[in-house]
């Protein structure tokens, strides 16, 4: 009686261990995007003058990044163009 017990509550323990893994989502391969970002919203580098995430002075400033969805970056469309992988002017 005492075995059966201890098997169901492996087996149990187990299965929750499953369902856990399986709720949680593979964590999605992201890229730098240049000019996508909103001023104050990026999350790193923004050209001379600034230090790093949140200091973008503009709008879709060209050499400011935020992280994108890997493989996204230049279809993401604002009013200045298309975004870049790259730095822009």
């Amino acid at each position: 009686m005492r075995t059966v017990a201890s098997i169901a509550a492996t087996l149990a323990l187990a299965s929750l261990a499953t369902a856990a893994s399986a709720a949680s989502p593979a964590k999605a391969p992201m890229e730098k995007c240049y000019g996508v970002s909103l001023a104050g919203k990026n999350d790193c580098k923004a050209g001379a003058g600034t230090s790093c995430a949140g200091s973008s002075h503009a709008n879709y400033q060209g050499d400011s990044w935020k992280y994108v969805k890997a493989g996204t970056c230049t279809s993401i469309k604002t009013p200045k163009g298309f975004g870049s992988v790259s730095p822009r002017a």
